[in-house]
């Protein structure tokens, strides 16, 4: 079974205001992955600019099926 990782974040931005997500789950490789990794990722996987701290809360890693196709995948059409 594929590995998920499932958390809660907050994310403040430079120039004012932040987001937060609660039980977002993202497809990971391996069995575990670091909170800055996954703060990393998860800036660059929404694309989003002028970050300044992100928290990362509750995390936990679950079996599940992976929901994307790999990038090798998406890159052939």
């Amino acid at each position: 079974m594929d590995k998920r990782v499932q958390f809660d974040f907050e994310i403040d931005f430079t120039n004012g205001g932040g987001i937060q997500g609660q039980e977002f789950r993202l497809d990971i490789d391996g069995a575990d992955i670091s909170d800055e990794k996954l703060a990393k990722y998860i800036v660059e996987d929404m694309r989003l600019l002028m970050v300044g701290e992100v928290r990362i809360l509750n995390k936990k890693i679950i079996s599940e099926k992976h929901k994307r196709r790999p990038a090798d995948e998406n890159s052939e059409q």
